[in-house]
């Protein structure tokens, strides 16, 4: 009798667990959504590391029920994205993630990362991309014991959404911080920008040979429009070229990547979504989108509130929604929601190439 419950038991937990990813995929447009980037998207990686990177403390994340780890008053892009692609819940940080929960996907992310090795070493321990990879990769491990074989780890992988947002640090804090870094000695702004897409490329295809297939690729923002590149300016107003004129060439690098990679992986797909246009376009109209402060954080010390970023404990401005950026470096979380919104469906023919995340998601 006692042989025969024992078999009843162990039926029914492996129904309930079927039943538990298939529900996740029958409410979902994919069945899991695997993040990899920076402070724009970190949410919580960083709270357990020696860093100066740290968000998890008041008032960030005062719309968001209190401080995660999160850069910004409330949500990131990635979780407007996750809300948008069906999930019921936001994609948990690396970690915090465990069991049946990595079957929705993972947020490797970390803020102060970047593509090179060094990127950020300033501000203490960090999440490199390639270490954010290597993360993953622990993660297929537990995804193959779950479903309880490679091959049908590879089927379920497939149809997940990777999202790789990397480079604004090697650029804010690397290349553009020669008191620490060498790298502006060593490249001109298009040898770096080789340098990176380089080491970009290694690491996508690392997560290729580890599952992946439906790669969104986000291009960086206009770092040099961020408050604290303004609070350097004469003006306090005025974006400092220099800064974006690097950052669109390696956007145009990454974009060309695309093309390579589709040519090289028939079987995959890559697509680049247009943030900095986005991002520029909410600098450059912001009465469309309903805001007014565009040179200025919500949260900060010294010119344009984006000398110091965000103090543990300062209280931010009222209106939020106001305001483009939350802090010296982040957007507030609506702005989030629309460089998400445009992300998932394009409104402009520059927003995603060669198509947005939402047909990504249908594939």
């Amino acid at each position: 009798m006692e042989s025969y419950l024992r078999k009843w038991c162990v039926v029914f937990v492996l129904l309930g667990f079927g039943f538990s990813v298939a529900n996740a995929q029958a409410q979902a447009q994919v069945p899991c959504y695997f993040i990899f980037g920076d402070s724009l998207v970190d949410n919580g990686n960083n709270n357990g590391l020696v860093s100066f990177a740290r968000a998890n403390y008041f008032p960030y994340g005062i719309d968001f029920g209190g401080p995660t780890g999160r850069f910004s008053n409330g949500k990131t892009t990635v979780d407007e994205i996750a809300e948008l692609l069906g999930f019921n819940n936001y994609i948990p940080a690396y970690n915090a993630a465990s069991g049946q929960q990595i079957l929705s996907g993972v947020n490797y992310a970390s803020a102060a990362a970047g593509i090179r090795e060094e990127t950020g070493r300033q501000l203490g321990q960090r999440i490199s991309f390639s270490g954010q990879v290597r993360n993953y990769q622990n993660t297929v491990s537990q995804v193959v014991q779950l479903l309880g074989d490679e091959t049908r780890a590879a089927d379920y992988l497939k149809r997940c959404i990777y999202s790789v947002g990397m480079g604004s640090n090697d650029y804010l804090n690397n290349y553009f911080m020669p008191n620490f870094y060498s790298s502006s000695r060593q490249f001109t702004p298009e040898q770096y920008a080789n340098d990176l897409i380089t080491r970009y490329s290694t690491q996508l295809n690392a997560l290729y040979n580890y599952g992946a297939r439906k790669f969104a690729l986000i291009g960086i923002g206009a770092v040099g429009c961020s408050p604290n590149a303004l609070a350097r300016s004469s003006d306090g107003t005025t974006c400092n070229n220099q800064i974006n004129s690097a950052n669109q060439i390696f956007n145009s690098k990454l974009r060309s990547l695309v093309d390579q990679l589709n040519n090289n992986h028939p079987d995959a797909k890559f697509i680049y979504i247009n943030a900095y246009d986005i991002f520029q376009d909410m600098i450059k109209n912001p009465s469309r989108f309903g805001f007014t402060v565009t040179n200025a954080g919500c949260c900060g010390i010294g010119r344009n509130a984006g000398q110091i970023t965000c103090l543990p404990g300062q209280r931010p401005c009222r209106n939020r929604n106001a305001y483009v950026f939350w802090d010296a470096f982040h957007p507030t979380e609506a702005a989030n929601v629309i460089i998400a919104k445009r992300s998932f469906n394009a409104q402009s023919p520059s927003d995603a190439y060669p198509m947005d995340i939402s047909r990504l998601a249908q594939l």
